[in-house]
């Protein structure tokens, strides 16, 4: 039975219901604990001091107080207490009061052990004595009066007694807890004893089961008592190294917090208690409180990847370390903290009143943050960017919750608030595209992700200068899905930085088998804003070129204009570590943006990409003539090659090429290839060219056209 009061150690208010109840308890316990020693005599007290089973029985109860045996899914509060079999069995062998005391004893001892408060403390040994006065009570009505001096060992007749015994020692007990918690979250007994009864019936049935065993163990001799034991410490083992499998699955090794599995379980919970997706009224605390609500936070922290690169990643796991630390010790009791990866943490508020009061915690969260941090030597300051979520005011599950949580995120850290709370007029998702998003999800786990490929051709001679890798979608039901339709609504979500990972992994796959074939063709990638602001690209494609053994040349990455102009201090420190790797960057859809010549100078970059609109419109509109030659003058100017997108005949072809364009692509030289074609495709132009293929392809203008 969950604890009451698990999530908080502090007094009721006093004049509470809460408070009343725990009076009457600890009052009606006293009471029934004092009437009970009041009957025992001076042979008892003699009998009790000088027999060994009963010190032997103290400590067992007491260790299984302590020692609660925990099942993977359950706490220390709700764990399986042996000390139940103990504490039964010296009611049935010697009475109520050497079994009140004894697990009086107990509670009081783990109590303070475990720094409970002193009427939690009071609460739980005052449960345990009218739970087994209720137990007594059963024995009298049968005429069964154990003592020390005369004790009880049933026989097989007894066990209908026995039962009864079990039956009342659980019912009092679990009314007593359940009505507790009722009390404390405010909510019915009934709902209160359903959320683990199942469990509770069947741990009480195994261990009031081997109470009679004990008692007659107990009367043959002490030495038996030890082996009644052997069992509790082989399932206390076993369930503590399933524990611990359990933790390691739901937690983060790093931090030590749960991570995303054990969220969405959590959430799911708390979901579940308010109503739930299913359309059930939310859960008020009293018909005068406001309808409750789930918060669920996203929190990034601001700049990390300049602590990994100036101090090393040992001390960027240590400041992981220290974050997770102060989030878990500046929440609410009872509220979560995950961390999902990276430096991206979550934050789940299982019932929370308002908008206003989940900023109140987003805002303790970021305070708690900022305070300066010194770390081998060197001091820093820590800020982090929270995105919150609401259920039901926002979405009606988990992953929307998440999804939506992010998008205030990302919306905190651009407008620099610090703190946003979703808004649909800042989403441009809608509910078909939100659809589309969790089949998108599920595409990532079955592979339906793939890579097309474009050449880009040198327009003087001929020479293939690299494959772009397209990525399409694979949908089972609307078949090949261009970029355009799926990634927009991506890139406003956490699925842009495992599409990223997945496309890089593809390409590198796919240049490591070229390579090894003596086509020793660049492949470029196109890269989102939000990847140049994921702190560890860098690192993911080093990794994936060192596992391949690929040179940083088999890469380029297309940035988009607008990336570098419209974010430079949020994503110039990834792109310093992309160009220190030695990647190739290539500044694409050159035009639509806002690059002055000073700022195009500086970038650094290798290549610029005239965007598609105004190449298509080069052979019927003069303006646009003038402003791709005007390009391609500047950018051969600055020394960079210039590529023009978009080429679809053999007459823009010529224009360019007489405007000095270094390369291009388009459909007049080849459709986006799968990987079989475009391997056929390389071939090709090599045995053309007559060239071993380690100094570059070439292709014989023009090159064939493909679907």
């Amino acid at each position: 039975m969950k604890d009451p009061n698990n999530t908080r150690n502090t007094s009721p208010r006093r004049g509470s219901p809460l408070w009343i109840f725990f009076a009457a308890c600890i009052t009606l316990g006293a009471a029934a604990g004092a009437a009970a020693l009041a009957g025992l005599g001076r042979p008892d007290l003699d009998a009790l001091l000088g027999n060994p089973v009963f010190w032997i029985l103290g400590a067992f109860i007491v260790v299984g107080e302590m020692r609660p045996i925990i099942a993977p899914g359950l706490t220390e509060t709700s764990g399986a207490t042996t000390s139940t079999t103990f504490s039964i069995a010296a009611l049935l062998y010697a009475g109520l009061p050497v079994a009140a005391v004894l697990q009086a004893t107990a509670a009081v001892t783990c109590g303070i052990f475990r720094g409970r408060s002193p009427h939690r403390i009071a609460f739980n040994a005052a449960q345990y004595t009218l739970s087994l006065g209720a137990s007594s009570l059963v024995l009298s009505a049968f005429g069964i009066h154990p003592s020390p001096t005369s004790p009880w060992v049933p026989g097989g007749r007894d066990l209908p007694v026995i039962a009864l015994v079990g039956i009342a020692y659980f019912v009092c007990n679990v009314s007593l807890v359940g009505s507790a918690i009722a009390l404390h979250e405010r909510i019915t007994l009934v709902r209160a004893l359903r959320w683990d009864l199942p469990y509770q019936i069947l741990v009480h049935l195994a261990l009031l089961g081997l109470a009679p065993l004990m008692v007659i163990a107990m009367d043959r001799s002490a030495a038996f008592v030890p082996l009644i034991v052997l069992p509790f410490i082989a399932v206390y083992l076993n369930a503590s190294v399933s524990v611990r499998r359990e933790h390691q699955a739901l937690h983060d090794g790093l931090t030590g917090l749960p991570n995303r599995k054990l969220l969405i379980t959590r959430t799911e919970e708390a979901i579940a208690q308010l109503g739930g997706p299913s359309g059930g009224s939310l859960l008020r605390r009293s018909p005068d409180d406001p309808v409750q609500r789930v918060g669920l936070f996203l929190l990034d922290l601001d700049r990390f990847k300049e602590v990994n690169d100036t101090l090393g990643h040992p001390t960027g796991d240590r400041l992981l370390q220290l974050v997770a630390h102060r989030l878990t010790h500046s929440v609410r009791p009872g509220d979560l903290v995950a961390r999902l990866g990276g430096d991206e943490f979550a934050v789940l508020l299982p019932t929370v009143r308002d908008e206003a009061a989940a900023r109140e915690v987003a805002a303790r969260l970021r305070a708690a943050l900022s305070e300066p941090v010194r770390l081998d030597g060197v001091s820093f300051d820590l800020e982090g960017s929270v995105g919150i979520a609401l259920f039901p005011d926002h979405a009606p599950d988990f992953e929307l919750l998440l999804q939506r949580a992010d998008v205030a995120m990302y919306h905190a850290k651009g407008s620099r608030t610090g703190v946003e709370v979703y808004s649909s007029d800042r989403d441009r998702n809608s509910p078909a595209r939100l659809g589309l998003l969790g089949d998108l999800r599920r595409a990532l786990d079955r592979g339906e992700l793939e890579l097309r490929y474009q050449p880009k051709i040198a327009l003087r001679d001929g020479r293939l200068v690299g494959m772009e890798a397209l990525l399409r979608w694979r949908h089972p039901e609307r078949g090949v899905l261009g970029p355009e339709e799926f990634l927009p609504i991506a890139a406003q979500t956490y699925l842009m930085r495992a599409i990223t990972h997945e496309v890089v992994d593809m390409a590198l796959a796919q240049a490591e088998a070229w390579w090894r074939e003596g086509l020793t063709v660049q492949v470029a990638i196109n890269v989102s804003g939000r990847d140049l602001l994921d702190a560890n690209l860098a690192e993911t494609i080093a990794e994936g070129l060192v596992a391949r053994d690929l040179p940083a040349a088999a890469l380029q990455l297309e940035i988009t204009e607008r990336v570098l102009t419209g974010e430079p201090a949020s994503a110039s420190g990834t792109v310093a570590a992309l160009t220190d790797l030695g990647v190739a960057l290539s500044l694409d859809d050159f035009g639509t943006g806002y690059s002055s010549l000073v700022r195009l100078k500086r970038l650094p970059i290798e290549e610029v990409k005239i965007d598609s609109s105004f190449v298509r419109r080069l052979t019927g509109s003069p303006d646009d003539a003038v402003i791709v030659r005007s390009v391609v003058e500047l950018v051969g100017t600055l020394g960079l090659r210039s590529v023009a997108e978009g080429v679809e005949d053999a007459q823009t072809a010529a224009l360019l090429r007489e405007m000095g364009c270094d390369a291009a692509q388009g459909w007049h030289f080849a459709h986006p290839m799968d990987a079989v074609r475009a391997t056929a495709y390389l071939r090709q132009g090599m045995h053309a060219a007559g060239l071993p293929g380690d100094g570059g392809v070439f292709m014989e203008p023009p090159a064939p056209r493909l679907a």
